[in-house]
């Protein structure tokens, strides 16, 4: 059984780093994996869809001939079902691409799956007081319904601009607060540099450099 909470945490790692793989005509499996700085949070992820999981978190390295380093990951995935099968056929188009699904309106609707979204695309620019999402290559379409399920389920007024060619949800400092204010419940700790410094525990982003310069769609 899956449960709303577990619903709602797989929108928001669909709308991340998740990837789906076909299984069979109706059935999908999801994938997860996450370098070792993030152990802690893909660990997380294992807990909340443990009932799903085909098996606990593997350790895997991997050499780079260019940088000719090997860096460590850690990864698992899901059991088939037609649930994931379902999102699937939501999330991907007919070549595979990601895309954002029609009904996303009905399913983006919870700060949970908002929160777990940010966690894996979105950084938090402390010296300008501003937030981006990072997103695929989506179609000008895409980008429409997903700005305006933003708008219409959470009151959120991001402008789309683009980096190095991809398109990113850029949250000026007073949209970056009303973000803030809906996902920081959920936020884990191992996540925390993603957000503001609490005033009180000073936890929270680390010093860096400006937002980075981008050109408004």
């Amino acid at each position: 059984m899956v449960t709303k909470r577990q619903r709602e945490i797989l929108i928001g790692i669909l709308l991340g780093d998740g990837y789906l793989q076909k299984t069979g005509k109706r059935n999908a499996r999801l994938k997860l994996e996450h370098p070792e700085q993030q152990r802690e949070y893909l660990f997380w992820k294992y807990e909340q869809l443990r009932n799903l999981m085909q098996d606990k978190p593997q350790r895997i390295e991997r050499y780079n001939p260019v940088w000719k380093r090997t860096y460590t990951y850690y990864r698992c995935q899901t059991h088939s079902m037609p649930l994931l099968g379902r999102y699937k056929r939501y999330f991907y188009d007919e070549q595979g691409r990601k895309r954002v699904p029609e009904n996303i309106a009905q399913l983006l609707k919870s700060p949970l799956s908002l929160a777990v979204w940010f966690m894996d695309d979105g950084h938090y620019y402390p010296r300008d007081g501003v937030a981006y999402i990072y997103l695929p290559r989506y179609s000008e379409e895409d980008l429409k319904r997903l700005v305006t399920a933003l708008e219409e389920n959470f009151g959120l007024r991001p402008r789309v601009v683009w980096k190095k060619g991809y398109p990113c949800l850029y949250f000026p400092r007073q949209e970056t607060e009303k973000l803030m204010a809906l996902i920081k419940p959920w936020v884990l700790p191992c996540m925390k540099h993603k957000t503001p410094p609490d005033p009180v525990t000073t936890e929270g982003a680390k010093p860096e450099g400006s937002a980075p310069h981008a050109d408004e769609a």
